[in-house]
Parts: structure tokens; sequence; C-alpha cells
């Protein structure tokens, strides 16, 4: 089993993650009732049909993907981690450049939970 964990997020406004503790920061993580390789199959599909995404790293319990606005090119970082015990994806979406994000990260974040629905 992997030992990965998802990096903090920092002080600034522009991450969230299902491992932070604070209200700015924390979300709710997806479940899944699949196998993780058919729910990280099923979530590979949906965030690749998404605007200027690239998988950048994987591995049997882990996804790293870029996503790149249209207007500046800022890339923000979106990584999934799946805890099989629990059947748990827990995810991290940060800005790499900049303080503020206007919600885009929590806002993608939330899309991919829609878009998701009962796929997992």
């Amino acid at each position: 089993m992997s030992t990965r964990a998802l990096p903090p997020c920092p002080s600034s406004p522009n991450c969230v993650s299902t491992q932070a503790t604070d209200e700015g920061h924390a979300i709710a993580p997806f479940r899944y009732r699949k196998s993780r390789a058919e729910a990280k199959e099923a979530l590979k599909t949906i965030v690749q049909a998404m605007s200027r995404t690239k998988l950048v790293e994987e591995d049997e319990s882990y996804l790293h993907y870029e996503f790149t606005s249209l207007l500046l090119r800022f890339v923000d970082d979106v990584e999934f981690l799946f805890d099989d015990t629990t059947k748990t994806i827990h995810f991290r979406s940060a800005s790499r450049v900049g303080y503020g994000d206007l919600g885009v990260n929590r806002k993608r974040m939330e899309e991919i939970r829609s878009l998701v629905g009962d796929k997992l």
C-alpha cells in the first residue's frame, strides 16, 4: 500500500484539500463503490474530458494532473489519492502561483464531484 500523502495547503486561500482541517481549505472527499482500479479509470475519463488538463504522474493509488487556465496560462496542481481501506478519494487542488484564486480550485473540485456522481 502506498504511504503517499497529499502536501498540506499553504496559508493562502488558493488551495483546497480533503485533508485540511480549517474551513477555508477543507473540502469533502469523494467516495467510491467500485474497485479502486475501476474508480480510478472512471475518474481519469472524467478529468481528461475537461479542458486543458494533463496527467503528469500516476501510480496504482495516485493521480496528479496539471490544469492550465485559459487566459493567463496559470497552472494548478490537482492530486487524487485513493484509500482502498475506506473507499475514499482524497484530493488537493492548488494554484502554483499567486495568492487568491477567486474560488477556482474549490469550484473545479465541486464540478468534478458533480460529474463523478454515481460513476465511482
